[in-house]
């Protein structure tokens, strides 16, 4: 198999310098295990709640916001 590009600039600079870049690559800072994607029920879920119900039955009755005084 062919070298990448990545592997060939590497290699080339380890040959004329003398460093091994790789050796400077750091730590990965986050945790993969952690994350993951939601279910189908919690995006309902936060459809759901992504806006406050002003409207809602149980706070105004009739659910209209305008009132004819």
């Amino acid at each position: 198999m062919a070298k990448s590009a990545a592997k060939r600039k590497r290699s080339h600079q380890l040959r004329n310098t003398g460093k091994d870049v790789s050796l400077f690559r750091s730590e990965i800072d986050f945790s993969t295990h952690v994350r993951k994607t939601k279910t189908k029920v919690e995006k309902l879920q936060h459809q759901q709640n992504k806006y406050k119900k002003h409207f809602s039955p149980g706070i105004i009755p009739d659910g209209n916001a305008f009132y004819i005084a």
